[in-house]
């Protein structure tokens, strides 16, 4: 595969703790210039990224236009990914983008439609959708357990004092709806949709625990699929002491399945039994699931799309992350309505 140049825009935490090395496993990536809206930042980040110093660029404008940048990969508050997206279609340069995929609806529209309109590859990095428990799910065992009928999706945990992202400014006053609900919750609605198909219906409820959260950051919810599946959406980490929980159980009219990916477990578990009653169950059956590095496996995705030139060959599309912040935006326009049900906007 031929070897490609990425520039870095947004150099904070999570570009140098998480992306650098994500970028620095892959052979056929090279960082090779950056972007920060201080620029002080940008060249400590290149310090890191063996990144020469005239690779360091004033403007978004610039990094865009350079010649020799592949793709763009962009950590921005999500309130500027539209910008960016604009950026990317005028200089014909490939982008993924840190998710949700935007602050609000009207800018996840303008994004899809500046998209669709488009041949260049974008993407959005929702790194749950390349677990390997979903293929095993959709594949292996859905197959066994007849139609589905319901589930319950359940990701709980503490508040967590030490989160080195508590004090990022855009979080701390977050301009993208639901805060950490939609920059959490879009990857568990990724790993829910991608196993059980899209959502139609939600009925929410919500809390804010934490000031530190800047807006609510419990949901309780019911949800029913397009399907006619119908089942709950819980999630928060902003409780008091308990223990962290992360489970996916599915009814089917022939059996049941409960991924349990609890960070408690030394490796994720998939326990299901098949049988139309209790009488005639096959009694449960285990798979430990081998989980791979989906950082890697997203950058991999986009850095072959960006070879191909097919959009085609992106996995989480603009489409796709659009329908997860929608399912965020029903919640609250419920929860706002003290529970009343909403469709799901589908685009």
């Amino acid at each position: 595969m031929s070897n490609l140049n990425v520039g870095i825009i947004g150099t904070g935490i999570f570009a140098t703790d998480t992306h650098l090395p994500t970028i620095n496993k892959l052979s056929n990536v090279t960082p090779t210039a950056c972007f920060n809206r201080t620029k002080a930042k940008a060249e400590v980040f290149a310090t890191k990224a063996n990144i020469p110093a005239e690779s360091v660029y004033d403007s978004l404008d610039s990094i865009f236009e350079a010649k020799d940048i592949d793709f763009i990969d962009a950590l921005l508050p999500v309130q500027y990914n539209l910008d960016a997206v604009k950026l990317a279609i005028k200089n014909n340069k490939p982008m993924v983008m840190e998710k949700p995929i935007a602050a609000n609806m009207d800018q996840a529209r303008e994004i899809v439609k500046l998209s669709r309109e488009s041949s260049l590859p974008i993407g959005v990095l929702e790194n749950w959708s390349f677990r390997s428990a979903i293929k095993i799910l959709k594949n292996e065992i859905l197959p066994q357990i007849g139609d589905v009928v319901s589930f319950t999706y359940s990701s709980t945990g503490p508040f967590n004092d030490d989160n080195k992202y508590i004090n990022t400014s855009w979080r701390v006053n977050p301009e993208h709806i639901g805060g950490y609900l939609s920059d959490g919750g879009v990857h568990q609605l990724a790993l829910l949709t991608d196993v059980l198909g899209e959502v139609s219906t939600v009925s929410a409820l919500t809390k804010q625990l934490r000031k530190e959260s800047g807006d609510v950051d419990v949901l309780f919810s019911t949800m029913k699929l397009d399907d006619g599946a119908i089942g709950t959406f819980t999630y928060g980490s902003a409780f008091g002491a308990t223990e962290k929980s992360l489970k996916f159980t599915i009814f089917g009219t022939n059996g049941s399945a409960i991924y349990d990916f609890s960070p408690s477990l030394s490796k994720p578990t998939i326990t299901y039994q098949t049988g139309a009653s209790g009488q005639t169950s096959s009694g449960p059956k285990v798979i430990e699931v081998d989980e791979i590095d989906t950082f890697v496996a997203e950058f991999e995705n986009f850095a072959a799309a960006v070879v191909s030139g097919n959009k085609d060959d992106v996995v989480v599309k603009p489409e796709h992350a659009f329908h997860h912040l929608a399912i965020v935006a029903a919640a609250l326009e419920s929860a706002d309505k003290d529970g009343a049900n909403v469709k799901v906007e589908k685009i």
